[in-house]
């Protein structure tokens, strides 16, 4: 079985992939290799059972997902995107690769003919949903993105239904919850602060929170996320019945609730390293995201989550502090 994991430099992607190495098997079918790509080559381990290659290059470029598809990988992850915040900002390059890139890798599987239809398994998030909400999000509930980041996804959304209903895809999306804590540097997504006020005092570091605490999120860890994926990749998509789009559990928590949690986990001096300095832009961006879910579908199909956020930071401890 072949594996490519558009993204594979990324967080996520990392996290998916050494999964991947643990498992071995996918579907329980040896995996024989797995390919890399993303905008810069993607680290791997050396010492692996399983042959890994790393490409680099512009998904919004058809004619490099075209490359990509030659060989016709049997299971795709496609992660490959920027992030709210950067594409919120530079409008072109958002549009260019969260959209017109989905499109052009879409475009490049179906013609590859009528006997190649793999798994892909798309990463979308709950952007896609816009204010005003209900106190908890139901499966059903329509889309009416308020960020360019959020109508990217809907649109790639749309474009694997269509695809996946035509056969040519046998196609997932799974909508990430924000992904907390986040390890390594900060980067452009206006939701980081979220993690950055438990990575940061967790590493003596001071920490800037941008908005109220009575901000309320939907949470769940990089640990999570690759467990999605690779559950996505194995699910019975017949049982989808053509809803082929899953929101993904997760915890729906505070930002107070967040700090009370790094306070019984670390104690009182790390959440002094926390400064509330109120940033009107961001404060505005995260008024209108998505702050709790009822995930009974993804649930019941076997999709699992943290169910405390001591457990969250628990859970970033083990796996990536000081690492």
């Amino acid at each position: 079985m072949k594996i490519l994991i558009m993204g594979g430099a990324g967080m996520i992607g990392q996290k998916l992939l050494n999964l991947l190495l643990k498992k071995e098997k996918l579907n329980n079918q040896k995996i024989s290799k797995i390919t890399l790509f993303d905008i810069i080559e993607a680290p791997y381990p050396n010492n692996t059972n399983i042959p890994i290659q790393s490409k680099s290059g512009d998904i919004s470029d058809i004619d490099v997902s075209k490359n990509l598809i030659l060989s016709k990988p049997d299971i795709i992850f496609h992660l490959a995107a920027i992030v709210s915040g950067q594409a919120e900002q530079e409008f072109d390059l958002g549009w260019d690769i969260n959209a017109k890139g989905s499109w052009g890798l879409f475009e490049a599987i179906r013609h590859q003919g009528e006997n190649y239809c793999p798994r892909l398994v798309f990463t979308s998030s709950i952007a896609v949903f816009g204010a005003p909400f209900p106190d908890k999000i139901p499966d059903d509930f329509f889309t009416t993105p308020l960020t360019s980041y959020g109508a990217q996804k809907a649109i790639s959304e749309l474009l694997l239904a269509d695809y996946s209903r035509k056969k040519m895809i046998d196609g997932v999306s799974i909508r990430l919850p924000t992904i907390c804590v986040r390890p390594g540097k900060p980067n452009l997504a206006a939701s980081g602060f979220f993690s950055g006020i438990i990575r940061e005092p967790l590493n003596g570091q001071e920490a800037i929170l941008p908005v109220n605490p009575d901000v309320r999120h939907w949470h769940a860890t990089p640990r999570a996320a690759a467990g999605f994926l690779v559950h996505a990749a194995e699910i019975d998509t017949s049982k989808l019945n053509d809803r082929i789009t899953l929101n993904m559990p997760g915890l729906s928590v505070t930002v107070q609730e967040q700090i009370d949690a790094l306070e019984r986990v670390a104690g009182s001096d790390v959440v002094k390293l926390i400064k509330h300095q109120p940033d009107p832009t961001i404060q505005k961006i995260v008024s209108g995201w998505a702050r709790n879910f009822d995930t009974k579908r993804s649930i019941e199909l076997g999709f699992k989550a943290e169910t405390n956020f001591d457990e969250i930071i628990k859970t970033y401890i083990e796996d990536d502090l000081k690492k």
